[in-house]
């Protein structure tokens, strides 16, 4: 048997399909969620588009002009008749081209997006590789398989040691901060998920015709999977990644035991003036120092600008919901002379990617309701969380790192530096 054969045949296989990876409509539009506010007609790259649900999806729903890049022509067809049928002939373009090889200039669009093709070249070659496409403030979003357990059995672990390195979600978040992305958030995937393209899968290889050349070998690969998911997918399973380059403007890293002063006049100027600097959240930080129930060693970040000066601060520390561990952020601290430069979101960023490595499930701010919206916080409320003082309902908010971990409720508990 020739590979052309087993090749022809895997596609014949899945031809028709609906998807051709874990996915659903859902988890798109949660992933959509997460990549925050696009332009009004954003600039969408769906690669391995497959016969395109993402990007019709995204045509309809972002208003999106979707490039979709497939190898596989017969896929792009039937987008192209699907997109036409539903009056997005207009907002969709199909490209054959190898993801590995695109032929686009730097910052050409708002989203790169890729549901169950990233494994084509490697989670940490698309991250180098796809950089470049993305305009000022664009957003990538991929789908990868990862370990769901720290130890999987032997036999998941031979499968996926044959055919792709797996890591965990917060290896894969470690590796894209590493690359020099802020982590905006990540979709743990349901089993649903695989159903959407293994049960249609599944029905595919019962109706196959195996004595056509090939096709009993990519039956068996079909089945063998579907098997291996249904016994040990416990092991494993596909997660979203939702990532933003960082802003090359700004170097953040943890703050040191030198930077303790520096730090003390950015926040003093930072909530008064250069002339008449606060020293109320100034103290509030070094207190916060002395406090070794509140300290969460790692999460005080600076800013640096181009001259070493530091910019901002943002600090995040223990706090409690009703009892259970949370994180809180406070205070955020921006130089009177870099306020509005993006030197603020640069260190929030920085330091929640920080928390989420970590291992933090969960964030709470009380800050301005038009401003931190824009790292994914929503209203505290929304899960039960109050503090224990009276503040309008939208400024208390919530940012939920680990999806996989309980939301704890209840009220919401500051350590005793705070003074509420």
């Amino acid at each position: 048997m020739s590979d052309n054969a087993l090749h022809d045949s895997f596609f014949a296989l899945h031809h028709g399909l609906p998807r051709q990876g874990p996915g659903s409509d859902s988890t798109t539009r949660r992933l959509l969620a997460l990549a925050g506010q696009l332009p009004e007609r954003p600039r969408v790259l769906d690669l391995g588009c497959g016969p395109g649900r993402s990007a019709l999806l995204l045509a309809a729903e972002a208003n999106a002009e979707v490039t979709a890049v497939d190898t596989h022509e017969p896929f792009l067809a039937e987008l192209r008749e699907t997109a036409a049928a539903r009056g997005l002939d207009g907002s969709i373009h199909t490209l054959r081209a190898d993801m590995g090889a695109l032929p686009f200039p730097d910052g050409s669009f708002d989203l790169v997006w890729a549901e169950s093709s990233v494994f084509v070249l490697g989670f940490d070659r698309a991250l180098a590789e796809w950089r470049r496409l993305l305009a000022p403030g664009g957003t990538l979003v991929l789908t990868e398989c990862v370990w769901t357990t720290e130890e999987p059995g032997p036999v998941a672990r031979a499968f996926w040691e044959d055919h792709y390195t797996l890591r965990t979600v917060a290896g894969n978040a470690a590796a894209a901060v590493e690359a020099g992305y802020h982590v905006l958030g990540t979709v743990s995937q349901p089993q649903s998920d695989w159903d959407e393209y293994y049960v249609p899968l599944a029905e595919h290889a019962d109706a196959a015709d195996t004595t056509v050349p090939g096709m009993a070998e990519a039956v068996a690969g079909a089945r063998a999977e579907i098997a291996l998911r249904r016994e040990h997918g416990s092991d494993y399973g596909y997660a979203g990644f939702v990532l933003k380059p960082a802003d090359p403007r700004w170097h953040v890293r943890e703050e040191s035991a030198e930077d303790a002063p520096r730090v003390w006049q950015v926040v003093s100027t930072a909530f008064g003036s250069v002339e008449t600097p606060s020293e109320t959240e100034a103290d509030l930080v070094d207190n916060l120092r002395l406090d070794a129930e509140a300290w969460l060693p790692g999460l005080s970040y600076v800013a640096e600008a181009p001259d070493g000066t530091i910019a901002a601060h943002a600090l995040i520390t223990r706090c409690r919901v009703n009892g259970a561990p949370a994180a809180a952020l406070a205070p955020v601290s921006v130089a009177p002379e870099y306020q509005r430069t993006g030197a603020g979101q640069a260190v929030v960023r920085a330091v929640l990617d920080a928390a989420r490595l970590r291992g933090e499930p969960l964030v709470l701010v009380m800050g301005h309701p038009e401003y931190y919206p824009r790292f994914g916080f929503v209203r505290a409320s929304e899960y039960g969380i109050k503090p224990g003082f009276e503040v309008p309902d939208e400024v208390m908010m919530a940012l939920v790192l680990d999806a996989t971990a309980p939301v704890p409720s209840g009220t919401l508990v500051y350590p005793a530096a705070f003074g509420v």
